[in-house]
């Protein structure tokens, strides 16, 4: 499991092995079957994980009651309530498996100490965190304020083909912001659109 860990790590910075050794003796795999919450909305989170296989999803209820997905952790990412566990307050998120899911955890304050110890592990950081929450989330936040759901339905389906495959219609509509009906409706318009070029 540390090897698929350490790939990924490297793509955005390159370790020591000294660095590696130390990062690694952080790792603790762990098991969380479908539906098993890894982050309860609510509690301060202490964690991240790295996720080897399976899919994780971080979510919300909203005003109506809705289940709101905000973000999704397949393989090769790390899920976290990223600010609560920064600044050590509950999270307003709850982060849950919504398939079996085999993940390496790691104590985010030991983890920080490396940051601090060691630059390549700081590189790494710095490059993470610009990629994921910089680059990727900020054309995100433009679109989900200025797409309809259509579109921001289109551009996940042509960015994320593999994960929309493993997705129940509920998980795809709770994260665009609309009823699975509303899901539906649209998924016809694709099909009529595409039977009409015909």
């Amino acid at each position: 499991m540390t090897t698929a860990f350490f790939t990924k790590i490297r793509t955005y910075a390159e370790l020591s092995k000294e660095s590696e050794r130390a990062w690694a003796s952080l790792l603790r795999p762990r098991h969380y079957r479908k539906d098993e919450v890894f982050i309860q909305a609510g509690s301060v989170p202490a964690t991240f994980a790295f996720v080897v296989k399976g899919l994780l999803c971080q979510h919300y209820i909203g005003r109506d009651g809705d289940l709101i997905i905000k973000y999704f952790f397949p393989e090769n990412r790390i899920g976290a309530s990223v600010s609560a566990t920064m600044l050590r307050e509950p999270s307003l998120f709850t982060i849950t498996a919504i398939e079996d899911s085999h993940v390496l955890e790691y104590d985010f304050a030991a983890f920080k100490g490396l940051v601090q110890a060691y630059p390549d592990i700081a590189a790494f950081y710095i490059g993470y965190m610009e990629r994921h929450w910089i680059i990727e989330k900020e054309p995100m936040e433009i679109a989900f304020r200025h797409d309809d759901a259509m579109q921001r339905y289109l551009d996940f389906i042509r960015k994320e083909p593999d994960l929309h495959k493993r997705l129940k219609q509920h998980h795809i509509a709770a994260w665009l912001g609309i009823t699975p009906e509303s899901l539906s409706r649209l998924r016809r318009k694709i099909a009529f659109g595409r039977l009409g070029k015909r």
